[in-house]
């Protein structure tokens, strides 16, 4: 069983049907224990960083993320999802993500001829062997929606990455935390390629 981890931050049916369509079942669910006992964990997300992490807070989802975590259940946040796994956020500057991993959420830089933020298809150039890749060859499209973007501390954790305007680091992996800053869910054949490695991503 995945949870699905609703903090009112939308987008989770869309992740649900995904899942639906590989045959693999899923809960939309902040119930502590069904979250903790959980085979994978998927932490969805759409809009502000900082009204993010006060959801989180608020249904004290924050306190599961990093039980769960440290458990070793395999643990996916997707977009939003992503830079919340991070200290924090230049959107929301003095709000203090979930500090899992390391690294700088930045603001796409304005540039001629940019439209931020970005929406649409890029390619994913892979790298570092990323198991939600695996098998995957040449360089797969995948759908993006954002303004903010990772810049990981460690490029050892990067497993894809794309270009708009500056190098964007689309995919980390840490030990039993993975994320990706597009949606796989919305990326057709490709992304419930990634879905379906993740659901068989064995925990600790």
């Amino acid at each position: 069983m995945i949870a699905i981890i609703d903090y009112d931050a939308g987008n989770l049916k869309s992740v649900q049907k995904a899942f639906s369509h590989l045959g693999v079942e899923s809960i939309v669910t902040r119930d502590r224990k069904q979250i903790l006992k959980a085979d994978h964990v998927v932490l969805p997300g759409v809009g502000a960083f900082g009204t993010a992490m006060e959801q989180l807070r608020r249904y004290e989802l924050d306190r599961v993320i990093r039980e769960v975590t440290a458990k070793g259940t395999p643990f996916l946040g997707i977009c939003l999802g992503l830079q919340l796994l991070f200290a924090g956020s230049q959107e929301n500057q003095g709000v203090e993500g979930l500090g899992l991993l390391e690294g700088e959420i930045l603001r796409i830089p304005d540039q001629e001829g940019l439209k931020i933020p970005h929406i649409g298809w890029n390619s994913l150039k892979l790298s570092h062997e990323g198991r939600l890749f695996a098998g995957m060859k040449g360089q797969p499209y995948v759908y993006f929606v954002h303004s903010y973007y990772l810049k990981a501390a460690d490029e050892a954790i990067v497993k894809a990455s794309t270009h708009y305007g500056v190098p964007i680091h689309a995919s980390v992996e840490a030990g039993n935390i993975f994320a990706c800053q597009f949606h796989p869910e919305k990326s057709s054949d490709a992304g419930l390629q990634i879905l379906g490695a993740f659901a068989a991503v064995g925990g600790a």
